[in-house]
């Protein structure tokens, strides 16, 4: 399974963004996708996750009713809208994927796959 992330640059606070990562390969055989984002001198956090079957999402507390997770099944894409960006969202955002089972959320060392980063800056 490959992941290509796009979407990121900058911004300013108060405005949107919308991050797109499209699947290819055996696409069948994931179980969820997700977001994770490391700001500068930070660890990677999860920020967004769906089960592959679109039945459930889950969203870290510090962007819960700002950024919405969904998929476009038709063509295995993944976005993340973000909304009311603030500067302390600065920070590459990853797209990753998990085969097994669980919850929406991902965690980090579940993940088996990751796109490459596209970078999200907000300047106030």
């Amino acid at each position: 399974v490959q992941l290509q992330a796009s979407g990121g640059g900058p911004v300013q606070a108060g405005d949107s963004l919308r991050l797109s990562c499209t699947a290819s390969g055996r696409t069948f055989i994931l179980n969820a996708v997700g977001w994770f984002r490391q700001a500068p001198g930070r660890d990677r956090d999860f920020v967004a996750g769906l089960t592959w079957s679109g039945s459930s999402t889950s969203y870290a507390d510090f962007v819960k009713g700002r950024f919405t997770i969904s998929r476009d099944a038709s063509n295995d894409t993944v976005y993340l809208q973000l909304n009311s960006l603030k500067p302390e969202d600065t920070a590459v955002y990853y797209c990753a994927a998990r085969r097994g089972r669980g919850t929406a959320e991902m965690l980090e060392y579940e993940t088996d796959y990751w796109g490459q980063g596209t970078l999200v800056t907000v300047s106030s």
